[in-house]
């Protein structure tokens, strides 16, 4: 099976082309495509399929082979493919994915790819939405107990469930033994991921993202967009946020007038293979 290997700010997916492939039991190949040392290496695959609604459509499973309804870093690197491969040779294209139809706005040179802005749609805020467990209907710098530790945290939903800490060095976080207790517990029902964030300016922050399903990620494009949305909700930053990750930065602003939260940053090739499976 042909894959190609891209990433988004270092949230690296192996992208499989279902208009020329044929994939069965996607989430047991991910499992194995993405393990670093028997597999390819991988936070999941993509697979960038047909759409009887927009220009191709995206499939995302996790590292351990779950489904994620969106990714925001993985739906840049589609349409840098889209784009660059001839699937759809368009400046403005559209992704179906299972958190809706998503606009790309592609910025282009000698046929390349350089970078994307994608709307990501609007956040949701109330717990049935997001989901989590609250007798709050909006879960906005709320104390929550977590490992025998409170923290004060604020829930969005971006596509997929996130949950936003504050903290004021986010190098101090324990990352492996912190995340896994978000991820996991009760309040909320399809998992979560966490993001620690530190406020540097009123228009800069740094984050770090654990991924339900990956672990520690270099970067989260849907996690980026619901640190900005918990920025502005919180009263830290402005609506446009730089997002500094480990992975490179990614510049998000949540638009006043639509409500939408647009995301720009890098889409990046890293080679084409073969694997037999």
């Amino acid at each position: 099976m042909k894959f190609t290997k891209m990433h988004g700010t270092g949230n690296d997916y192996i992208y499989i082309n279902c208009f020329k492939e044929k994939v069965q039991n996607a989430p047991e190949l991910s499992k194995k495509l993405s393990d670093r040392h028997f597999g390819i290496g991988g936070d999941g695959i993509i697979l960038i399929e047909p759409s009887e609604k927009a220009d191709c459509r995206m499939d995302m499973y996790n590292a351990d082979g779950s489904r994620g309804k969106m990714c925001g870093n993985g739906i840049r690197c589609v349409g840098k493919y889209a784009y660059e491969r001839g699937i759809a040779k368009k400046n403005v294209m559209t992704v179906e994915t299972l958190s809706g139809i998503k606009t790309l706005n592609l910025e282009t040179e000698k046929g390349k790819v350089l970078s994307v802005e994608v709307n990501m749609g609007k956040p949701v805020l109330t717990a049935g939405g997001i989901p989590a467990v609250s007798a709050d209907n909006e879960i906005i710098n709320k104390p929550a107990v977590f490992g025998g530790r409170k923290y004060n945290i604020t829930c969005v939903s971006m596509g997929n469930p996130h949950c936003v800490v504050f903290t004021d060095n986010t190098e101090d976080i324990d990352i492996e033994r912190t995340g896994p207790l978000f991820e996991n517990d009760g309040m909320f029902p399809e998992r979560v991921n966490t993001e620690f964030v530190q406020v540097i300016d009123n228009e800069n922050v740094k984050m770090r993202v654990w991924e339900r399903g990956s672990g520690e990620t270099l970067a989260c494009g849907t996690g980026a967009c619901a640190c900005t949305v918990a920025c502005v909700l919180n009263k830290k930053t402005s609506g446009r946020v730089k997002v500094h990750l480990r992975g490179g930065v990614l510049d998000v602003r949540w638009d006043e007038k639509s409500g939408d939260v647009f995301m720009r940053g890098p889409a990046e090739f890293v080679f084409d293979g073969n694997v037999e499976i």
